[in-house]
């Protein structure tokens, strides 16, 4: 059972303008993650960086779906000391603050993946993918990679 981490920007995403078609083809797959971590086929990690990041959103209703969403997850890290020093460590490579963040969470978690749809943390991940513990990817080719010996 995967143990899923997903941040902020891909929660959001379903609730995103669907005008475009890589913006549908996204929350599509994210919703059918959610939906198997709702039947608990595989587990969503969540974190209080989660937690903080939705509280910010300003628009009222579009937070409390995302939390809704959120909410699904089983475990949610804390972020201590130890993650604090990653996310630092991971900010001198590059990661924005968040992201960093969202990383330390997941790696420290145990996640087998961190989904996300921003391309610049895509980016930076691929670049030291080679030192990471947690494997980031979009969550469309993810989902196309994991469900493929299902058809």
């Amino acid at each position: 059972m995967p143990l899923i981490y997903m941040d902020v920007c891909c929660l959001n995403r379903p609730f995103d303008n669907q005008v475009q078609g890589r913006i549908r083809m996204e929350s599509e797959a994210i919703l059918l993650i959610l939906a198997r971590c709702q039947s608990q086929e595989w587990q969503l990690l969540s974190s209080e960086v989660v937690e903080y990041e939705v509280s910010r959103i300003p628009d009222e209703e579009k937070r409390e779906k995302v939390l809704m969403l959120s909410s699904l997850a089983k475990a949610k890290m804390t972020v201590d000391e130890l993650i604090e020093r990653r996310a630092i460590e991971l900010e001198g490579l590059g990661f924005k603050a968040y992201d960093a963040l969202h990383f330390a969470c997941a790696e420290n978690g145990g996640a087998d993946i961190l989904l996300t749809v921003d391309d610049q943390f895509l980016r930076q991940a691929k670049r030291h993918g080679a030192i990471l513990k947690v494997r980031v990817e979009n969550p469309v080719l993810w989902l196309m990679e994991v469900t493929k010996d299902e058809e």
